[in-house]
């Protein structure tokens, strides 16, 4: 019982390494056997930052269909993972089981590299002066980055095994290991983060 007390899911080690200094502030790696905190975080101003990263992706896989293209594809999943967390907790339990039979590693260390390779350093806003509107490049801050890299990660994962035999444990898994490894072919998150800096880029 003693080697499993603070393992994520009884299994895997939090003690892994996050090279990103900005991302470091805001990644929660707070030992937890399971990552549902009940929505304790919800009313606290930036709650967020202290909760498992494991259970914001849990968080961010949730989401219902956006109902518009998204990489080419009109993702309407009716909201079937809505409010079903213990369904999506075994899928990420089921992905990382799957990593660490093809990947030999940790998959929470992968996981941290995916997010690290998939979070944006830049992005744009809109400024109007004088009646005219037009994008500006602006610097990220490390909460938004995040975020945006969870939810990349996530969607690619719920279009990845969107009408197609693959599951949500395989899909996730996939997208996890290419991330990782910085796959721009392969993962949409990174190949979004790349095409956010390519616009933010342009707009300097």
């Amino acid at each position: 019982m003693k080697e499993t007390q603070g393992k994520l899911f009884g299994k895997w080690d939090v003690n892994v390494e996050v090279e990103n200094p900005s991302l470091k502030q805001v990644i929660s790696l707070t030992p937890v056997i399971f990552p549902h905190t009940f929505g304790r975080h919800a009313k606290k101003q930036f709650g967020k930052v202290k909760v498992n990263i494991v259970e914001r992706l849990i968080n961010k896989l949730m989401r219902g269909g956006t109902g518009r293209k998204v990489g080419g594809k009109v993702i309407r999943t009716h909201g079937r993972l809505q409010g079903k967390k213990m369904r999506v907790i075994k899928s990420v339990e089921k992905a990382f089981d799957i990593i660490y039979e093809k990947e030999k590693k940790n998959p929470l260390q992968l996981l941290i590299k995916a997010i690290e390779n998939s979070a944006p350093r830049e992005d744009i806003t809109r400024v109007e002066m004088g009646g005219v509107s037009y994008q500006l490049a602006v610097d990220i801050s490390a909460t938004r980055s995040l975020d945006l890299a969870l939810r990349n990660i996530a969607l690619s994962s719920l279009m990845k095994c969107f009408d197609n035999e693959k599951s949500l444990a395989e899909a996730l898994a996939e997208e996890i290991i290419y991330a990782a490894k910085g796959d721009i072919q392969n993962s949409y998150a990174v190949r979004r983060k790349d095409e956010i800096e390519r616009i933010a880029k342009s707009a300097r």
